[in-house]
């Protein structure tokens, strides 16, 4: 194992390093001090345990917000690297019963020297979902924000607004109902006077989707003499959520249904051979020296029908010759990538269950434990180390302020007891209604900066809705 010596930000950071992340399928080593190199310019999904991102760069920071159902809610962080485990900041709680459950899909847009969050909420029945928009105090993403107005209602359910802007003109669209249209949930624009204000008659925008269900959180880009509209379509609980699109010339009248261009087939749809289904309701944001464009969504590591699991993940896009949005495939969530251009990254470092050793950055297991590929493109790197043997533990030692474990739940895991450096154990319980890798079950609390041990102890015992009492280790953070 050698030794990297990388300057961040005026500091230097010392990190370890080892072989290089194997080629997908391949048969991983059997050194048991394996350990990926992770350089300061590289990140891994997911981003955030939230759905329907909405994630911007300003002024140094990310920000992403996402739906929590009660609040609205944002993580900042410079780097992308980090914001996985970035506090939350709640911004909006509402107090009035009509509008303050059920909240979902904030949307941010800064205007002049303001920022407004468009989301969607209810009394706590579906039908009745109405668009609303917060508008802050001052020129910060974070707020303070105070409510400030119910957004194109037109007296029937609609959700995912936000604006976009056309011909120097601004607009809301949204989804509402069919209304004669046939089929699935329905695209509508209306024209606005104002960030908080629509005016006028809506037309409906016809989408084609690949499916009887929704066409849900429209979002645009704007490039190469049009603005491309993006759309999610599809059952989100379904596997085969997707991302469709429709565009428009410059110059062209928006409120006229027929000038909207509709492309075939979806844009992004599920990646099986990498084990990401459903991805889609997404947004947009450049990277930090404005040089590149990204996309931000939700994807599941699991093929079941469940609005359950859902992680907000990003990637780089790219531009066709024809001038439209190339928004690739999705990547698996353990992928290793580059950050976005002039992100300044962050020391972290990636751990494997089958780093196995007394060394720093490795995995000392005691007891008896299993391993294998039984969860496939569910676990990162298409492996894990499971028991379920009162006793039995996992010490990892690592350098860092942070560390985190994400890993397999199922339906036969069981409760572990995890403690930091010797001192108090914590219950963390592997219990889920099915089989998912890949998930976020810990957060260590910000730490000294200097060596450390996490210890995963079996405690043999389950929840009564466990078949058995499992724990898994997978992949591991430091930070």
């Amino acid at each position: 194992m050698r030794i990297a010596h990388l300057v961040l930000s005026g500091l230097t950071a010392l990190m370890l390093t080892a072989a290089a992340v194997p080629a997908a399928g391949a048969e991983l080593p059997e050194s048991p001090a394996r350990t990926e190199t992770v350089m300061a310019q590289t990140f891994r999904n997911p981003v955030n345990t939230g759905a329907d991102p909405s994630l911007i760069h300003y002024n140094g920071q990310y920000h992403v917000a996402t739906t929590t159902g009660d609040h609205i809610g944002i993580w900042s962080s410079p780097s992308l690297a980090t914001l996985l485990v970035a506090p939350e900041k709640v911004v909006y709680r509402d107090s009035d019963p009509s509008r303050n459950t059920q909240m979902w899909a904030p949307a941010f847009r800064h205007v002049g020297n303001r920022w407004y969050v468009y989301y969607t909420a209810s009394d706590g029945v579906d039908a009745n979902h109405r668009m609303y928009v917060l508008e802050s105090a001052g020129d910060d993403p974070l707020g303070p924000y105070t409510f400030k107005a119910k957004i194109a209602d037109f007296g029937e359910y609609a959700i995912d607004g936000e604006p976009i802007t056309h011909n120097g003109q601004q607009y809301f669209v949204w989804t509402g109902p069919g209304r004669g249209q046939g089929g699935p949930a329905q695209l509508y624009i209306v024209r606005m006077s104002n960030p908080w204000t629509a005016t006028g008659n809506r037309v409906a925008i016809p989408a084609d989707g690949g499916c009887s269900e929704v066409r849900e959180g429209p979002t645009p880009l704007y490039r190469n003499g049009r603005t491309w509209l993006t759309y999610s379509s599809c059952d989100t609980g379904k596997p085969d959520y997707q991302l469709w699109m429709k565009s428009i010339a410059n110059g062209a009248d928006p409120m006229v249904a027929t000038n909207w261009v509709q492309h075939p087939g979806p844009i992004f749809s599920r990646n099986d051979a990498n084990g990401v289904w459903g991805p889609g309701h997404h947004s947009f944001f450049t990277s930090p020296d404005g040089t590149e464009d990204w996309i931000a969504y939700h994807g599941k590591n699991t093929s079941a029908y469940t609005y359950a699991f859902r992680t907000a993940r990003v990637q780089k896009i790219s531009w066709n010759a024809d001038g439209s949005p190339n928004l690739g495939s999705p990547l698996a969530a353990g992928a290793t990538q580059q950050l976005p251009s002039g992100d300044p990254g962050a020391t972290t470092s990636v751990i494997n269950d089958t780093d196995v050793g007394t060394g720093q950055n490795q995995v000392q297991y005691a007891g008896t434990w299993n391993s294998g590929s039984g969860c496939g493109n569910q676990c990162f790197w298409g492996n894990d180390h499971w028991t379920g043997i009162a006793g039995a533990s996992a010490t990892i030692r690592f350098t860092g302020t942070k560390i985190a474990l994400l890993s397999v739940v199922d339906v036969g895991n069981g409760i572990a007891a995890l403690s930091i450096d010797g001192g108090p154990e914590q219950r963390v319980d592997y219990y889920s209604s099915l089989r998912v890798g890949e998930q976020l079950t810990y957060v260590s609390p910000t730490l000294p900066s200097g060596p450390h041990t996490l210890k995963i102890r079996v405690t043999g015992e389950k929840n009564p809705a466990s078949t058995s009492t499992q724990i898994s280790v997978d992949r591991i953070e430091v930070y």
